[in-house]
């Protein structure tokens, strides 16, 4: 449905203090989009309830963007739960089913406009003779409860098996690149990442999609799991930067001339996990600044998970994800 006017969606809590902006290239780096449990959210008219939190050994195979590759499996897609499209044009209803916003930011119907996000087409190529999607991770050292100290038992063991499971049995051309970012600290890792990731998009032009895969912070006794398949499966959240505070507006160094096919990206994404695998997914989440998602339109950053899950809790979410990746990616989400 077309709002006339915008429709709010804000949050409420403490302004950001008066010179906020002189700190938020370092807020950016080192106030990781974790411990999303603490994020207060109040929505206009019909949605005044927030979505709260919803509680509840590995083979590395590091691809260094292979060509064309070749599926060795034939995909299954069967939904087992049907979204209502025509309620998902509310923008009350969206937010208050599928998203959580930060006390940072703020967000309208202009911006989030479901009609336009879900009518973006984002089908990929896949016959383009290099990599398709670019699989990194800002925040390298990222383990899970029983880590071992290895990198294979960090979301960079996650990466490798993300990067399996979409050539081997979707056929999408995948690098997964293994720069480190965080080793000496978190405080720049976004600033550190964002050439070394230009500079591969520039080397690597047939890339059309950008995941950054983490792990999310909370408390410890937050457990981030369902079960699929018969198997205890970490849930995963979609996360988005809105170069916008609350306080402050606009964040104009921090632009996003993307921000729309991130949102698109994001929910479409979102709304395939809901009926393939309902309860996989957390709700989307909003935060107030950029987190390098401006890089490419297409581009991703996921939370696998968080630092009380298994190793193999969030290895196992990786199949479902990958799944849901090439239902949209390849256009089966529009058939």
């Amino acid at each position: 449905m077309e709002l006339a006017t915008p429709v709010m969606a804000y949050v409420y809590g403490e302004d950001e203090s008066k010179d906020e902006l002189t700190l938020l290239a370092a807020i950016e780096n080192s106030g990781k989009q974790e411990d999303t449990k603490n994020a207060d959210i109040e929505i206009s008219a019909d949605a005044q309830k927030a979505n709260g939190d919803e509680e509840e050994t590995q083979d590395p195979i590091a691809a260094a963007g292979a060509e064309n590759v070749a599926a060795t499996a034939t995909p299954v897609w069967t939904k087992q739960a049907e979204v209502n499209r025509d309620k998902l044009l509310d923008f009350d209803y969206l937010v208050k089913n599928f998203y959580r916003i930060d006390r940072t930011t703020t967000i309208d119907s202009s911006e989030l406009n479901p009609g336009q996000l879900l009518a973006k087409d984002l089908t990929i190529d896949t016959n383009v003779g290099g990599p398709v999607i670019l699989i990194y991770h800002t925040h390298s050292q990222e383990g899970f409860v029983d880590s071992d100290g290895s990198e294979g038992m960090t979301v960079m063991g996650l990466g490798d098996r993300l990067t399996s499971l979409l050539q081997d049995t979707y056929g999408i051309p995948v690098l997964h690149h293994r720069g480190k970012y965080d080793v000496d600290g978190r405080d720049y890792a976004y600033s550190n990442a964002e050439p070394e990731i230009r500079q591969v998009l520039a080397d690597n032009p047939t890339i059309q999609v950008v995941i950054d895969l983490h792990r999310d912070g909370v408390g410890d006794d937050v457990h981030l799991v369902t079960d699929i398949g018969g198997k205890q499966t970490a849930k995963i959240m979609f996360f988005n930067g809105l170069s916008r505070t609350t306080s402050t507006g606009p964040i104009d160094y921090l632009q996003n001339p993307n921000l729309q096919d991130n949102l698109a990206t994001s929910l479409q994404m979102q709304i395939a996990a809901a009926e393939l695998y309902p309860g996989f997914t957390r709700p989307v989440f909003l935060k107030g600044y950029r987190y390098n998602m401006h890089m490419c339109p297409k581009s991703m950053l996921i939370e696998v998970g968080a630092q009380t899950n298994t190793f193999e809790e969030v290895y196992n979410a990786m199949d479902p994800l990958a799944n849901i990746l090439a239902y949209v990616l390849l256009g089966q989400s529009h058939t």
